[in-house]
């Protein structure tokens, strides 16, 4: 089917000037856009989906950029994409140099914030919403949020703060799986749409003024009207918590017709007070395979279109943890395994299947989820938390304080360390290092292959005391040399140790640093590979190896300040170092989204940047 309608909109006043029968076949356009895209270059489809008649509705009702729209979660996106002037660049997607798979300020007006993180955007609106209120600015803010984002805390601290605060604050609640509200009968969702209206705030608001306005009695019999009306609602609705922080209530409405969609806002807008206008969505809504599986189309790789079936399923990290995973707690009752609504991401699927009840899927909580285990640990269990590195930034002072204080045996399963590619700025994980680097009594591992880390597992689980992360990073192993073999020490030696030219790596890099380390030995330059098996605590015994070198390299997928590389430079330095030592890491920026190679060659960090690196140093010294 041809654009027709969506090649029109290059803002969303171009929305404005169409009518109702034009924007349901505007929606049919932009969900077989999204499939159509997404098929391609990857991304998060389910939920975008499932907002397309609301994305609709906003943009139909309010004035953006005037009236900020805040989404909680950036990756449902898509569609206000599509409908604020990057139609033509959409088919870049995700891609190096394209448009981004979440919301970014940079690359629109109509992008309020980054939002990689879950359970933020109502304390952002209400930000917003005060501040307007202060300049006397008549605008609204609007929170998109689904019901996944209230199993966060930070949730409930935003809407405490906002019920009574008289702003001109919209909280959209996309409930597409669990139902927060009993009103399931035939009346309620007749009276929800009615009370949803705008007529109906005005009819309120004018009956109220005139009754106020009646001597002696007026306001008695207003009182007892509201009191009336207050206990016939109850009859038929259940009170709701948002009721109770302060809110006007609106709803449950289908989130799928557009119309109630814009009568509830434009009643929204007449409220005099903040607003939660609950809305059912589908997710997945007009894909079959979607529809059916939303889980496993949250974030897909390339598919086809005609079969949902993904075009690459390699081997992975993530996988090969969550198999291990499961094989170890068949040996032992005590191990648990923690996720934060992420079970699929970090390859639990298999350990969820085998053993329901020692799986805790404790929703977008990760702060919960490290005391969690820390209780836990003290019962006796040996609790593993799969976590992506970006969101376990969340929990930094529960792993400080409960973690690591405590001295609870936990173990951090740390997914996607290091470059992850087109999710962009919110997602990369070279935070962990230089984080969990400045946390006293932590062990940190970092494993280059699929057995290296079934090892730091078991020395975990079975060797170790206290707070442990194993960190490993997003795709397949990489083929190491037949001549390497893996100790499980704290670091190996791969290559001649009485070399003066060393090269530290952990991780992945060790894999580099090896191919680099065969290709520059056919141009005379030889050097030996420090691998670290453990980057924290630093075994003393590694500067016996480096001490006496001319250069030492160290190539570390990391944010460079506060990482190993930068606590090794000091502690040469500090026992009288006198060669030159090289740290190749991410500088002190944010990584936008490419993929995960490209990311690797701009920052010298693969096999080309690394021969670079090393052929330049090396000209200088021979």
């Amino acid at each position: 089917m041809e654009d027709l309608y969506l090649k029109q909109i290059h803002s969303p006043q171009d929305l404005k000037k169409l009518n109702e029968e034009q924007l349901e076949e505007l929606a049919k356009e932009i969900r077989e856009e999204l499939i159509e895209t997404v098929s391609k270059t990857g991304g998060h489809l389910a939920s975008n989906l499932g907002v397309v008649e609301l994305t609709i509705a906003l943009h139909k009702v309010f004035r953006s950029p005037e009236d900020k729209i805040v989404w909680d979660v950036g990756h449902q996106t898509y569609v206000h994409k599509l409908l604020t002037g990057r139609y033509d660049r959409f088919s870049s997607l995700r891609t190096e140099g394209g448009i981004s798979g979440f919301s970014r300020p940079s690359e629109s007006e109509h992008d309020m914030f980054y939002s990689g993180h879950s359970s933020t955007s109502v304390s952002a609106a209400l930000g917003i919403a005060e501040g307007n209120k202060l300049k006397g600015n008549k605008n609204y803010a609007i929170a998109v949020i689904g019901d996944g984002a209230f199993t966060g805390g930070m949730v409930y601290e935003a809407l405490n703060n906002a019920g009574r605060s008289g702003t001109r604050l919209i909280v959209i609640l996309n409930n597409n799986e669990m139902s927060i509200s009993k009103n399931v009968g035939a009346v309620a969702k007749y009276l929800a749409v009615i009370r949803s209206k705008p007529s109906y705030f005005r009819l309120k608001e004018r009956t109220e003024n005139f009754l106020n306005r009646i001597p002696l009695i007026g306001k008695k019999c207003a009182k007892a009207i509201f009191n009336l009306k207050t206990h016939i609602k109850n009859l038929i609705y259940s009170s709701t918590m948002f009721e109770q922080f302060g809110f006007r209530y609106m709803g449950p409405i289908d989130g799928h017709n557009i119309q109630q969609l814009c009568d509830a806002l434009e009643g929204a807008k007449e409220a005099k007070k903040p607003v939660l206008l609950h809305i059912h969505t589908i997710k997945g809504k007009g894909y079959d395979f979607a529809e059916k599986a939303p889980a496993a189309f949250h974030g897909v790789s390339e598919f086809d279109i005609n079969t949902g079936e993904p075009i690459f399923s390699d081997d992975n990290f993530s996988k090969e943890f969550g198999t291990f995973l499961a094989e170890m707690a068949a040996k032992d009752r005590r191990i648990c395994a923690i996720t934060a609504a992420m079970s699929l991401g970090t390859g639990l699927a298999v350990f969820q299947k085998k053993y329901p009840e020692r799986l805790f899927d404790v929703g977008i909580a990760e702060e919960h989820a490290v005391t969690f285990c820390s209780g836990l640990a003290k019962a006796g269990m040996l609790p593993v938390f799969a976590v992506y590195s970006s969101f376990l930034q969340r929990a930094y002072d529960q792993i400080v304080h409960d973690g690591a204080l405590q001295g609870q045996k936990i173990i951090l399963a740390v997914d996607r360390a290091g470059f992850v590619g087109e999710d962009g700025e919110t997602h990369q994980g070279i935070l962990d290092v230089p984080f969990l680097n400045t946390i006293p009594d932590i062990t940190i591992f970092s494993p280059a292959t699929y057995s290296e880390l079934r090892a730091n597992f078991v020395k975990a689980f079975y060797h170790m005391d206290g707070l442990v992360a194993i960190r490993y990073p997003r795709g397949a192993e990489k083929e190491l040399p037949n001549d390497f073999h893996f100790s499980d020490k704290t670091f190996d030696i791969y290559g001649d140790p009485a070399l003066d030219i060393a090269v530290l790596a952990y991780g992945r890099e060790f894999a580099f640093a090896c191919e680099a380390k065969s290709i520059l030995a056919s141009k005379g330059i030889s050097f030996k590979i420090v691998k670290l098996n453990q980057i924290k605590p630093i075994d003393l015994k590694i500067y016996e190896q480096l001490l006496n070198c001319r250069a030492v390299f160290f190539f570390e997928e990391s944010e460079k300040n506060g990482s190993v590389g930068e606590v090794i430079g000091a502690s040469l330095c500090n026992r009288g170092f006198r060669g030159i030592y090289h740290q190749i890491a991410v500088p002190n920026e944010f990584v936008c989204h490419a993929g995960v190679a490209s990311q690797l060659h701009r920052y010298h960090l693969d096999v080309n940047g690394m021969i670079e690196e090393i052929q330049g140093v090396w000209n200088e010294i021979s």
